[in-house]
């Protein structure tokens, strides 16, 4: 049986994605196609190493040993390109959970942080939180692709004290190419700015892209580069608690690895380590899969909603499995699009307004997924707007 199309009831496991609806959208009656995680299994290595680590029966603290990181630096290696010690590794519970520890580490109260909108929802509150000043770059759509504003970007990066980086961008699917991640490395030096990088999404590229660490670029970047990545998107692992982080710059990671100490996340859970290991070190296969699965799945997305809604325009993803749909012209304020979406078609999706400005007339569809589940949301999308006469 082929486990991509293999509908596994996720209903009463204390799921977020599906036991939440009630709770972020008012009713659970929806197909839900938000929050970033799959509705697939992980790969069988990864069951199987699990099951046979429940099966000792022992789970006390538990190291992050030298196996471990090796299996990371060898998946680094073979897929990306990139040779990095083990003694730049650091590690924490998730993405961000790092990127709050780094900017504590690295940053003060009061410093400018630029963002690049719309962009990853937590970004905001990793700011916000810790007393930091949002400083927005926003993309540029072009010819139905994102693009960098490095006049702006340049302009900004005078007064700030780092650029919080999406690579692959979350939501609207860009893998960056190596002359974009030149520029932004060449402009973070210059103005002397820390780059953080939340890479999570490194795995999950269409074919004619290629995602590159923009650390592993020549030139110095970097040293002042903190890169954050994990199996959890990879891999569907993300309730197992297990990240880590790349830090060339040893001054910068005594800092980073201080603040993990003093938030009390020195040890990573069991099994989180458990599973991280196995999906590294025979996931390869499943991965592999698991993009032609996914490509098959935007492919159909894209050609129903501009084929039977016209003047929907969806944003092609180059990475990631998520799809950014504009719905300017549904006429609908960002609000009542949302409310449309839940009450109307009956489905649940993130609204581009929590991705900040730029996001207010985009909707973000989840595809991963079986099929069938993303076929009744795209149908259930479709009817709704063509009864509602949205588009004469």
């Amino acid at each position: 049986m082929n486990i991509f199309q293999d509908i596994r009831n996720r209903k009463n496991t204390k799921s977020a994605k599906w036991d939440g609806l009630q709770e972020v959208f008012g009713t659970d009656d929806l197909i839900p196609l938000w929050v970033a995680d799959m509705d697939f299994p992980a790969p069988d290595a990864v069951v199987t190493a699990l099951k046979e680590r429940a099966e000792h029966g022992i789970f006390g603290y538990t190291l992050v040993d030298e196996e471990v990181k090796q299996t990371i630096t060898k998946w680094l290696k073979r897929r990306h390109k990139w040779l990095v010690p083990e003694q730049w590794l650091s590690f924490s519970p998730g993405v961000v959970t790092s990127i709050d520890m780094a900017i504590q580490a690295l940053t003060s109260p009061g410093d400018e942080i630029i963002i690049q909108t719309p962009v990853y929802t937590p970004f905001f509150n990793s700011i916000r939180n810790h007393g930091r000043q949002i400083v927005e770059n926003p993309l540029v759509l072009k010819d139905g692709r994102y693009e960098i504003d490095f006049e702006n970007l340049d302009e900004k990066l005078k007064n700030a004290k780092a650029l919080l980086f999406c690579s692959p961008h979350n939501p609207v699917g860009r893998v960056w190419t190596q002359e974009e991640l030149e520029k932004v490395a060449s402009l973070c030096q210059k103005h002397s700015v820390t780059l953080l990088t939340d890479e999570i999404h490194c795995d999950l590229i269409y074919e004619g892209s290629r995602h590159i660490p923009i650390a592993s670029l020549p030139g110095g970047i970097s040293k002042r580069t903190v890169t954050f990545m994990s199996p959890s998107k990879t891999f569907n692992l993300a309730g197992l608690q297990a990240s880590f982080i790349v830090t060339e710059n040893a001054a910068m990671k005594r800092k980073i690895d201080n603040q993990i100490l003093i938030q009390g996340h020195k040890n990573l859970n069991t099994m989180g380590i458990t599973a991280m290991q196995a999906a590294f070190e025979h996931g390869e296969e499943w991965l592999h899969e698991l993009m032609n699965t996914i490509t098959a799945n935007r492919d159909y997305a894209i050609n129903e909603l501009e084929s039977n809604l016209p003047g929907i325009h969806v944003i092609r993803p180059e990475g990631t499995y998520l799809l950014w749909v504009d719905c300017t012209t549904l006429g609908l304020e960002s609000m009542d699009l949302k409310k449309f979406m839940i009450e109307k078609a009956r489905v649940g999706l993130n609204a581009g307004t929590s991705y900040g400005s730029g996001g207010e007339p985009f909707m973000r569809i989840n595809l991963a997924c079986q099929r069938s589940t993303l076929q009744e949301g795209i149908e259930r999308i479709i009817n709704a707007v063509k009864e509602s006469d949205l588009l004469s």
